[in-house]
Formats: C-alpha cells, sequence, structure tokens
C-alpha cells in the first residue's frame, strides 16, 4: 500500500507539473502568436506608410525614365511612386523605338498592330501640329535623323546625299493614315514620336494627380514641364528656371520665371550639333523638306502652351523654322508664348519675347 501510494503520489505530481507545463507552453504559444501577429502588423503598417502620410504635404518623387530623368512635386496624403512606373511603362511600350516589341516598332517593322489610346492621341495632335506648320513638324523624319547619327561621339558628318535622298521618299506624315484603330503606311516610312512623346509623358503624369483630386503640382521629364495650382509648401506659383545655352556641357540657369495652369518645354540646338569644314554649325533638328541638318542661329527655343506635348512639338518646330517664320506664325497663334535665346552677328547672345512670355 504504501508503495502503491508514493506512485500514485509521484504520479499526480507529475501530473500536476505536466499540467503546468502545457499550460506555461500554451501561454508562451499566445504570446508569440500575439508578438509575430503584432509584428506583422507594424511591418505593415509601415508599408503603407511608403503610400500613404499621416497628413496633406508636398511629396517628392524621382527617378530615371525615357533615357533621361523625371521629378515630381504635388501636395497630397498619397506616395504614387509605383503608379507613375506603371504609366511610363505603358507610354514606353506604346511608343519607345527601344523596345524592339513596342507597338511603334512592330508598325516600323511593317507588322499589323492595333494602337492603344496614348499612340492615337500623339498620333492625331502630331498630324495637327504637323498641317499647322505646314510640314516642319514631322515624326516621319526619324530614319533620316537616325542616318545623321546626331547620338555619336564625333562631331562629324557621316551621310551622303544619295542616303539622305533615298531616305527622304518615304518622309511626309501625310504619307499615314489612321483607320479603325489602325496605321496605314508605306513600307518604308519610320515614325518616331521623340519630339512629342516626352511633353505627351508629362502630361500623362499631371493628369493622372489631376484625376486623384490633385491641383497643386509640378511634373518635369527631361525638362519638359506642367504646372497646375501652386507649390503649397511656399504659398507662391511654381518657379523653374531656362537653361543658359553653354557649348562646354556645363548646366547653369539663365533666368528663373513662374509658371501658373500651363505647360513649357524648351528645344536646345547648343548640346547637339556637327560643324562642318568652314566652322559652319548645324542642330540637330534636321530640315524636313531637304533632309539635312538645319544651319540656325537659335540657340534654344522655350514654348509655353496649356498642354505640353503641343509645347514639345512646337519647340523642336521653331528650331527648324528661323526667327523670321516663327514672328509671322506666332501672330496667328497667339495662345503660345515663345523665349528665344540666340546668337546675332557678332557672336553675341540675344533674347526674343513673343506673345507676353512671362520672363519677368
Amino acid at each position: 500500500m504504501k508503495n502503491w501510494y508514493s506512485e500514485r503520489r509521484i504520479q499526480q505530481n507529475f501530473n500536476i507539473v505536466q499540467s503546468k507545463i502545457n499550460r506555461n507552453h500554451s501561454i508562451k504559444t499566445l504570446l508569440f502568436l500575439f508578438v509575430f501577429i503584432a509584428i506583422c502588423s507594424c511591418k505593415q503598417d509601415r508599408k503603407e506608410s511608403n503610400f500613404k502620410l499621416d497628413q496633406v504635404r508636398n511629396i517628392k518623387i524621382s527617378g530615371p525614365v525615357f533615357g533621361t530623368s523625371f521629378s515630381v512635386i504635388y501636395n497630397g496624403n498619397v506616395h504614387y511612386a509605383k503608379q507613375f512606373d506603371s504609366l511610363f511603362a505603358v507610354v514606353n511600350q506604346s511608343m519607345s523605338t527601344y523596345i524592339p516589341d513596342s507597338d511603334i516598332s512592330r508598325l516600323n517593322n511593317n507588322e499589323e498592330v492595333t494602337l492603344d489610346e496614348h499612340f492615337i492621341n500623339v498620333f492625331e495632335a502630331s498630324k495637327e501640329i504637323y498641317h499647322e506648320t505646314e510640314g516642319v513638324f514631322d515624326p516621319t523624319i526619324g530614319d533620316v535623323v537616325n542616318a545623321w547619327s546626331f547620338g555619336a561621339d564625333k562631331h562629324e558628318f557621316i551621310t551622303d546625299s544619295t542616303t539622305i535622298d533615298s531616305l527622304m521618299r518615304f518622309v511626309g506624315l501625310d504619307k499615314v493614315k489612321l483607320i479603325n484603330g489602325k496605321i496605314s503606311k508605306p513600307k518604308g516610312t519610320y515614325i518616331e514620336f521623340n519630339a512629342i512623346a516626352k511633353g505627351y509623358g508629362v502630361d500623362v503624369l499631371g493628369r493622372f494627380l489631376e484625376g486623384k483630386g490633385i491641383l497643386n503640382y509640378l511634373v518635369e521629364i527631361g525638362g519638359e514641364i506642367r504646372a497646375r495650382g501652386i507649390n503649397k509648401e511656399k504659398e507662391t506659383a511654381w518657379k523653374v528656371g531656362l537653361d543658359e545655352p553653354r557649348f562646354d556641357g556645363e548646366q547653369s540657369v539663365f533666368k528663373a520665371i513662374t509658371l501658373t495652369d500651363v505647360s513649357m518645354a524648351t528645344s536646345g540646338t547648343y548640346r547637339k550639333f556637327k560643324v562642318d569644314d568652314n566652322g559652319n554649325r548645324y542642330a540637330h533638328i534636321i530640315n524636313t523638306k531637304t533632309g539635312f541638318p538645319s544651319k540656325t542661329n537659335i540657340l534654344s527655343v522655350s514654348v509655353i502652351a496649356e498642354d505640353c506635348m503641343t509645347a514639345d512639338a512646337y519647340a523642336t518646330a521653331f528650331q527648324a523654322m528661323g526667327i523670321e517664320k516663327i514672328k509671322q506664325f506666332l501672330q496667328f497663334h497667339n495662345a503660345l508664348k515663345v523665349f528665344l535665346i540666340f546668337e546675332n552677328n557678332d557672336q553675341e547672345l540675344e533674347t526674343l519675347n513673343l506673345n507676353n512670355f512671362p520672363i519677368n
């Protein structure tokens, strides 16, 4: 009996201890799960805080895009970096000639493509500006531009007139038609929207922000700008700088201006040019009538318009027009404001303000 009683007490004590251990283990397990959930919640909160802020303030997002860089400042409480990247990807897939399977690359390879709204928007705007400028702005000049290799390191001519003449047979946006969402063009015609797509990308981001109820923002891609509202952080109009034309590759501000509810684009010839044997400097802007680089004294053209796509296209076209033709053109296009920086006959810098460009 004594031995049985002792064993029974031992067993009871063991059961009590085991019960406590199990209870403690359960408590530890619950504590672990609680801590784990709390940590995950904290991580989730931190993750969400990257996209939604506690209060409305100026948010700044920047990075590389379209072979250049972009910068966006807007007054809000949601971080839209991922959405911007998605929008850039869509525009690139539609109109980048550097992507082999983009819509525009497939078109240039004479494949049949059903176009998206971005391509159609840019194509229709290009058609309108092509007619307004009597063909000075022409997205089908791209093959000729590439033949001159203005992106090459050496500033020298490498193209003969025979090559240019053969390519010019396919130049002319009037040869290209948009029919039921598809492009009809000669097989040899090459389309490139480099002189307008960057400005369009600016507008895409701006309209996205407006769709989110954001009314105060500044969008910039490679110097092309769309400004709406004011800089709420400073309670002032948006202030931007016009680049000073410099041939040494350095960058400095020529003049600071303010922008309100407009867009601005600038085209400069002082970074891309070639020099012939006589020392004449030719711009990277190709004359769409001759296929040869434009000899010009215009160093910089800044254009203000309601949307950046329009400003971008006209900034390019005005480089090829020359000062007198620009003056004549603007008499009938009062909505465009233009600021020119050019070299006079003494190789001194001069400026010209047309249609009340807000330089002061």
